[in-house]
């Protein structure tokens, strides 16, 4: 299967399903994408739909939340909830631990454009022998 960026859902019939409520960014590494989410806000100038407070609509592909938002005023950029199985954790400047367990974040879609997560990426990452650049090999910034 060819790289499709950006990538489709893990299952269209779940879009819409996933709690409101999510981590935000970090975790460097991604599995599935969830669904695409276009963040209207009342105060921006979106219509009031939930006295006064932000709300979001979903969609099964980023092609739609992106027509979507250029068209509706008050609106942010699409958003990708994104699943994360395991994912590196910076406890501390400088300092990442390997992270195991179900994470849903959100993220801005130009994130997805680095590779999914492999059974070696964060292995590698984490390693003694990782070279100095790996934040930058993970975010595609530097070759492998």
């Amino acid at each position: 299967m060819a790289n499709e960026f950006p990538p489709g859902v893990l299952s269209e019939s779940m879009v819409g399903s996933y709690p409101t409520l999510a981590k935000s960014g970090a975790g460097f590494v991604w599995d599935e994408v969830l669904e695409y989410r276009v963040w209207c806000c009342p105060a921006c100038g979106a219509p009031d739909q939930d006295d006064g407070s932000d709300y979001f609509y979903a969609f099964a592909s980023w092609d739609e939340a992106k027509t979507f938002s250029d068209q509706n005023p008050g609106t942010k950029e699409p958003l990708a909830l994104v699943l994360q199985r395991e994912w590196i954790s910076e406890e501390e400047a400088g300092q990442y631990v390997h992270r195991t367990g179900d994470r849903v974040t959100e993220w801005p879609v130009e994130f997805l454009s680095r590779p999914r997560r492999t059974p070696n990426t964060i292995p590698d990452f984490v390693s003694p022998d990782a070279p100095a650049n790996r934040l930058d090999i993970l975010r595609g910034l530097a070759p492998a």
